[in-house]
């Protein structure tokens, strides 16, 4: 048995759809981003993008182009399904800053 999956026995809640498993792939996968070129300075590209203004769209455009890109680029290709929910994720931030 994976340690993923004694975790996830420990929150006591029965995950039908591997949700724990995904959300710690997930949270892997955005990690990663981070030792990526272009994120090397201390700066990353989007940040400029949200700072000025633009977060909100950024993101949704680029959740709609991976998720129509998925299929058929490199297939069924699970690293796009994960752009869409970690750009979801910068999405979610955008409007909790601008909605508080």
């Amino acid at each position: 048995m994976t340690e993923v999956i004694k975790k996830a026995r420990k929150t006591g809640i029965d995950y039908k759809f591997n949700e724990y498993e995904n959300l710690i792939a997930l949270k892997d996968y955005v990690d990663s981003t981070y030792d990526q070129h272009y994120s090397k300075s201390k700066f990353q590209a989007t940040e400029f993008i949200v700072d000025s203004g633009h977060g909100e769209g950024f993101c949704i455009g680029n959740i709609l182009k991976y998720s129509q890109r998925y299929g058929k680029k490199e297939g069924k290709n699970r690293a796009d399904l994960l752009k869409v929910l970690h750009y979801a994720l910068i999405a979610l931030h955008v409007h909790d800053q601008e909605n508080q």
